[in-house]
């Protein structure tokens, strides 16, 4: 029989132990105790991740699977014959729900093409918890990950969604690394209408979560959040 492949949810950065109680069920924790291979995208943070969850696992017996920008795409089948041969896998992200502006989705993909079970767990995903708080539409929204980096290229694309928003009534999602958060802010206040509202969602579940929707005037008329380098989603409903 072949094992299984756990979706397993990571913190989406630092949080108090009461916070890492909400936002982690002690099922996870289970799973993850009984886990002996896992697929993830830095095998440093995810040590981390483990001895946050519990103190008792033993890294050393633990084996790791590198999957990231540098992974050939030749390399990952290989990474799922410890559950071709009946052992329990866990992928890993670096941050939130792994397959979800994640590299776990080609694994995942693969594991149904040769009839592994996946199995997703409960865990915080910044996209979706923001899409919850926005007060935005949430019976019809699109994430469509980052923007172009090139100023004109990030301005024609802002104006593009913004005109998609209010033309299908659809929330836009978007993310930008964070040292460029500021920059991002900037061009959505110079790109967007005055009535556009605009969600700035930042390190979403953490002490210092800060989750505001104003209209693009509004915005414009209050001081700018303090959003840089701090992980970020931003939000658009026209």
């Amino acid at each position: 029989m072949k094992g299984k492949i756990y979706l397993v949810p990571n913190f989406l950065g630092e949080i108090s132990e009461s916070e890492t109680q909400r936002n982690f069920p002690e099922e996870n924790v289970s799973i993850i105790r009984s886990l002996k291979h896992f697929i993830v995208e830095d095998i440093r943070t995810v040590r981390r991740f483990l001895k946050r969850v519990d103190k008792s696992i033993n890294i050393d017996e633990l084996t790791f699977y590198e999957l990231n920008k540098h992974t050939k795409i030749e390399d990952i089948p290989g990474y799922l014959k410890a559950a071709d041969e009946g052992h329990d896998m866990g992928i890993v992200s670096e941050a939130g729900c792994p397959g979800v502006a994640d590299p776990g989705a080609d694994v995942v993909a693969i594991a149904h093409q040769k009839g592994i079970r996946v199995v997703p767990l409960v865990g915080p995903s910044s996209i979706l918890m923001a899409m919850m708080a926005s007060g935005m539409n949430g019976q019809n929204f699109a994430f469509v990950g980052y923007l172009p980096v090139e100023k004109a290229g990030n301005i024609k694309a802002i104006k593009q969604l913004e005109d998609r928003s209010i033309r299908e009534h659809q929330t836009q999602i978007f993310i930008e690394t964070p040292y460029r958060n500021v920059k991002m802010m900037q061009d959505l206040l110079f790109a967007l209408r005055p009535q556009t509202r605009l969600c700035v969602a930042c390190n979403v579940t953490c002490l210092d979560e800060y989750i505001v929707t104003k209209t693009v005037s509004q915005w414009r008329s209050v001081k700018m959040p303090d959003i840089d380098k701090r992980p970020t989603i931003f939000l658009i409903q026209g």
